[in-house]
Parts: C-alpha cells; structure tokens; sequence
C-alpha cells in the first residue's frame, strides 16, 4: 500500500523511453507506482493520502554535477552591483564603515559580466574609492583584484617573482592592475572563513531545495576544510536532517606525487565510492589550468596581461607530474575527475588518463572531466574511445562578453559544446559551478536550450539542445548516471529513491524564454517535503 498517491499530474520520468504519465505513489521514501491515475489508484489503501496535482508538471528531483557553495561567503557583498560606479560605491561605504588600515575583502558573488562597462575595477580606483584601506575582491574561485594599497601592504610589486601556475596581471605598458590569479593568490593570505557549522548546512540545503534541488555533487573544496564538511554532512544524516543527497570528490588540487596521492588517501580515511543515499565518495578532484582567466589553450589569448601576445594560459602542474598522479589514483582504486578549461588542458588531461587506461582499464569507472570550455573534433573521438563523461556547467551565460575578450569571437563561440559532445555519445551532466555561477538550475537549463547570455546574446547557435526532455536529462538522470547511482535514483520509477519537484511551468512546451524564469512549487526527497511555495496550494 502507498503511504502517498499523485494523480491528476503531468509527470515525466527521465526513464529509458522518456515516459510521460499522469500518476505515480510513493511509498517508504520510494516510488512505488507510476502510470495512470486508475493504475497508481490501485495502490491507495485507507491509510493512503491522495494528492491531486491539477495538471501540473512534475519531473525527477534536479541535481547540480558542480556544485561548490551557495554564496560568496561574508565580506562585502557586490552582488547587486550592476556598474563599476556602484561598485566603487559599496567598497566606499564598506571603508567608511570600517576603521583605517582595516582589510576589506568582498565576498566572491560576483563577477564583471554583470556591470555595464563589463570590466574589473582596477588597483587605482579601488585606492580611490576607499585610500585608507587596502582592498581585496574575491571574484569566483580562481581570481582576485587587489587595490594599490593591498598591493602595497602583500609587497606585492612588478619584480615578484610569479608562482608556477599562476599569474599578476598586468596593463599594456607592464603595470600591475592589480588582478592576481590561481596560485599567485598564495601570495595575499586572507582572513581564514569562520568554521562551518551545522546552521550552514541547513541553510544551503533550503536554499537549493528552495529551486527544486535535490542532489548536489562536490568538485573538491566546500566551505573551509572538506574532511570538517563531510563530519558535518554524515552527522547530519545520521540527525535525519539531510534534505541533499551528497557526492563528495575529495580535493586532490596540490597533487605533484604519487606519494603525496597515498598519504592524502591514508590521511582521509574514506574510501573510494563509500557512503549510503545521502553522502557518498565520488572520487579526487584535480585541475591543471586556470579559469576564464587562466584555461590552457593551444592558441595565444587576445587578452596579453601585459606578455605581448604570448599569453595562452597556465598549466597549474608539468603533465609529467599530473600523468604519475593520475596513474597512482587509478592504481589506488580511485576515480578522478579533472579541471580542464582550455583544449591544451583538455590534450593534457586525456593523455594522463590513456597512460593510466593503459594500465589497468578505466572503461566503465565514471572517470570525467569538469568544464572542458573549449576541445577539438580530435579530443571528442579520445573522449569518446575511453567513454568519459563530462561535467558541464552556463559560465557562457554569465562570462560571456569577457571570455570573447580573453579569447576571441571565434572560440567564446565554442565553449561548452554540450550538443557536441552529446552527439558523440558522452554522458553530460549538467551543473553550475556555484558560487562562481548563480545555482539556479533553470539559468542552466534555458543557456543549454537557446545559448543565450545574460547582456551579449547568443553565443555559439549550432550547439542549442532543441530536445527539453534531453535538457531535464542533464540534470537528472544523467547526473545519476556521473556517480553511477542511476540504478536506484535519477528517474521516477518503480524502486527508486522518490526525489522529485512540481514546478511551476510544464517544462516540455513553455516557451523557451520562460525557462529562465520557472520555479519550484514543492520539492521532495525521499517522498518527503522539504520545501513548498508559500503560494502553492
């Protein structure tokens, strides 16, 4: 017998056929029926709640493949900036506010594609806005902007020797702008983020439920240490105060030796693919190149940072040392997944990973690859011969005008080539890239669909994803399919674990600039609610 029967309902199901129904019941935190409302019916007994959901359109819970916080932690917020004018404004306020000589950071929910000149502030203006206080905004994962005066104060001047893997931007004529990014940020040691407490936990979690979210996975770093976050998570569940499902890459970023890869493994003490529903291990994360600002490319940027037009971007570490830690991880037992922004990054990735199939087989293990921003027809058939997935993320809906001025027309055109690599074969799974990109799942899901950017129209035509039940895919069964738990989650049907939301369009045939602004009405997990409208009845 049910515990709950849904009737009366739009329901796709993500299975194999792309099944659309009208009902399904739910019972012991599973689906137990689905099909007609007369067949779901017959699983109603007296104790049985009978919801109706007056033809509206439910889908599988939706999951974030790449999903690192919600926010940009504390600081000055510059999320609602919209010019560098307000901007400048805020960090002004922030210095009156604070006492003379105090550091000011801002939190990294930001980023310039947002402010009509679509340029980062530089060092003098910051120096302006607030010239008794040094400044430091942090700006996604990967960059940080320095005033004159922080410069100053983290001795950081023309002739610093820059970090491997790192860069300090500088103008045409060679001055520093006061833009530092990827490891060169070791070089401004910030104020250290308050612990993580359980109150975060909660916090996030009703965030994300809040737009349909269910299931999240963790490319490596959270909020502070990930060994705290995952004591905090297990104990959570443990509580039954989870309402995210959690795959935890454990962070691999420093890698060089296949030494550091066992003592790392030896220090964690988890296990590759350990857990239970709500948190489980997916593997190691690693990168090799930068971000917008630093993805290895076999091309020269546009953008020199003062290098006369040799800059292509950075390898983080020698592909030797990479390739020897990739081939431990494998040897180890382990699954990695790599950061790789630019089509060198990407050659690079996929050579250490034939080295390590060559070793011992990776077919079947789930080993991906985060962003690949940009490849070539030659990478793809490499792809597609070790049959890797891809995490895909809408950095092109946010970034879009500074990535053509990095790169180019030509290869902002190109980044992220979803329908490409769907079209070979690859596994996609979708995400955000949060805090560096907004959580909303349906800013996704509408870029995947029309490629449109939020201030530079449409980039790159020929990769839209014209199919919606394709696009709900990305974020659902296909990301159940990335950990390798698509058996008992991921789709509606019979046994599986009964995640899903009611949203408030049908997602199927709302017109497609109306993806973007769809929202939950009610998302459940485990056929629990863990969040409704407050105007949905």
């Amino acid at each position: 017998m049910a515990d709950t029967v849904y009737l009366n309902g739009k329901v796709y199901t993500a299975d194999a056929g792309d099944s659309v129904v009208q009902a399904f019941a739910v019972s012991g935190g599973r689906f137990l029926a689905v099909g007609s409302d007369d067949e779901v019916r017959r699983h109603a007994g007296q104790g049985t709640r009978v919801v109706d959901l007056h033809g509206r359109f439910v889908s599988p819970g939706l999951a974030d493949g790449h999903f690192h916080n919600e926010g940009g932690g504390g600081g000055i917020d510059l999320s609602h900036a919209r010019s560098l004018q307000e901007l400048l404004t805020i960090v002004a306020n922030g210095a009156a506010a604070a006492q003379p000589g105090t550091l000011l950071v801002s939190n990294s929910d930001w980023h310039e594609a947002q402010l009509k000149e679509q340029r980062l502030p530089t060092a003098a203006e910051l120096d302006e806005a607030a010239p008794n206080n040094p400044v430091v905004l942090v700006r996604g994962g990967h960059s940080i902007i320095l005033s004159a005066g922080a410069l100053k104060r983290f001795n950081i001047t023309p002739d610093t020797p820059v970090p491997a893997g790192g860069q300090i931007s500088r103008d045409k004529d060679g001055a520093l702008t006061g833009e530092i990014f990827d490891t060169a940020k070791a070089l401004v040691p910030l104020p250290a983020p308050k612990p993580l407490a359980m109150d975060d936990i909660v916090a996030t979690q009703r965030a994300l439920n809040a737009y349909g979210i269910t299931a999240v996975r963790i490319p490596g770093s959270y909020k502070g240490d990930m060994l705290e976050a995952l004591r905090l998570w297990r104990q959570a569940a443990t509580d039954h105060a989870l309402t995210l499902r959690y795959t935890v890459y454990m962070p691999g970023f420093g890698f060089r030796t296949p030494q550091q890869v066992d003592d790392a493994i030896a220090r964690w003490g988890v296990k590759q693919d350990e857990g239970d529903d709500f948190v489980r291990i997916g593997g190691i994360k690693l990168i090799v190149d930068g971000g917008f600002e630093g993805g290895h490319l076999s091309r020269p940027y546009q953008e020199p940072y003062g290098k006369g037009g040799t800059y292509a971007g950075l390898t983080v570490s020698p592909p030797s040392a990479y390739e020897a830690v990739v081939r431990e991880i494998n040897r180890q037992g382990w699954r990695p997944t790599t950061h790789a922004v630019g089509d060198a990054a990407v050659d690079e990735v996929l050579t250490a990973y034939e080295k390590a199939d060559a070793d011992t087989p990776i077919a079947g293990k789930r080993w991906a690859i985060e962003h690949a921003f940009v490849v070539r027809p030659d990478l793809v058939k490499r792809m597609q011969a070790m049959k890797l997935m891809v995490s895909a993320q809408d950095h092109l809906y946010l970034a879009a005008p500074v990535l053509k001025r990095y790169w180019g027309e030509d290869i902002a055109d190109e980044v992220t080539p979803v329908k490409t690599f769907l079209d070979a074969g690859l596994l996609v799974a979708g995400g955000t890239d949060s805090p560096v990109i907004p959580f909303n799942p349906f800013w996704e899901l509408y870029h995947f669909a029309s490629r449109d950017t939020i201030s530079d129209g449409v980039y790159g035509a020929d990769q839209k994803i014209a199919s919606r039940t394709l696009l709900l895919r990305l974020d659902t069964i296909n990301f159940a399919r990335l950990i390798g738990e698509d058996d008992h989650r991921g789709s509606i049907e019979p046994g599986k674990l009964a995640d899903f939301v009611i949203l408030t369009d049908d997602f199927l045939t709302v017109p497609v600039e109306r993806i973007q602004d769809m929202k939950a009405l009610a998302t459940y997990v485990g056929g629990q609610e863990v969040y409704r409208d407050p105007g949905y009845r």
